[in-house]
């Protein structure tokens, strides 16, 4: 069975619901999921060294990661010399109040940690929503991000009102292609 870590932070509660709904996606396409807030990661260590694949996921601040996720990442130095996650498969959510919120920038930030690390990215394999006359904010991917899973929370309303739906389906997609992911690079291993 795959095991897949989905690590990350979130300051006000949205990030963790979507974390949640990419932990069902990995969970539904047969992996045994970790959900580690970052608070926890230095004390759950063992779990994101034993995953075949882990999952980053970070609110926008100011248009970059969380102070929290930087603190992860960097505390992962070790690692990272060591080589302990060379070759496991990584992936990436990220939300933020404006429909761009520059999450792109902060994909970016993952995408590097990951490949810093020796990590193989996989992005999201839908085609972007809601970019036609017979669109809507139903629609997953709805906001065009190739990267990973991207969701957007109005800033003054709480976690059980946002990340949208849509958006809750988008990261479930993706955490199912991740273990998805997992089972064919352990096939092509094997």
């Amino acid at each position: 069975m795959p095991r897949v870590a989905v690590v990350f932070h979130s300051g006000y509660g949205h990030t963790q619901v979507q974390a949640e709904a990419v932990a069902r996606g990995a969970a539904k396409g047969g992996a045994k999921v970790s959900l580690i807030p970052v608070a926890e990661a230095a004390d759950r260590i063992a779990e994101l060294n034993a995953a075949d694949a882990i999952v980053f996921g970070t609110p926008t601040y100011m248009g970059s990661a969380s102070a929290a996720m930087k603190s992860f990442m960097e505390a992962t130095s070790k690692l990272w010399m060591e080589r302990t996650w060379k070759d496991k498969i990584a992936a990436g959510f990220v939300n933020s109040a404006s429909q761009n919120g520059d999450k792109q920038g902060v994909f970016q930030q993952l995408i590097t940690f990951a490949l810093q690390h020796g990590m193989i990215w996989v992005g999201l394999d839908l085609l972007p929503g809601n970019n036609s006359s017979t669109g809507s904010v139903e629609d997953l991917n709805r906001l065009g991000v190739a990267a990973g899973a991207a969701a957007q929370s109005n800033a003054d309303e709480g976690p059980d009102k946002g990340p949208l739906a849509s958006d809750l389906k988008t990261a479930e997609h993706l955490g199912r292609r991740v273990t998805e992911t997992v089972k064919k690079f352990t096939l092509v291993a094997a």
